[in-house]
């Protein structure tokens, strides 16, 4: 955000701050949502690039397509354990599961 539109937002009484502000997130819980983020995007962009579908990988995970949308869509009820296994049988190693770990979210 630019000066000018933040001193103005700040002048007619909003406060400007992060997400984690917002929700009151302690530093562990922000971190552990950055970590699922990222996770699910490195699921989507390693699942794509290797051409395996949403279905097909669903089977392999003995699970639904709509539970693999949810898993790249960072959806909270999906277990971490359930995105890196998902992500070790589209083919990521373990190197790559870990450098998305640790991958700031933009």
């Amino acid at each position: 955000m630019d000066a000018r539109k933040r001193k103005r937002l700040e002048a007619a009484g909003w406060r400007i701050g992060t997400v984690a502000e917002f929700l009151e997130l302690s530093d562990a819980e922000s971190a552990l949502v950055e970590m699922r983020l990222s996770l699910s995007r490195s699921l989507r962009v390693q699942r794509t690039k290797r051409g395996v579908t949403q279905t097909s990988l669903a089977k392999a995970l003995r699970s639904s397509q709509s539970r693999v949308a949810k898993m790249e869509s960072g959806d909270p009820s999906v277990s971490l354990d359930l995105i890196v296994r998902a992500l070790l049988i589209v083919g990521a190693s373990r190197r790559d599961v870990a450098s998305a770990m640790v991958r700031r979210v933009a």
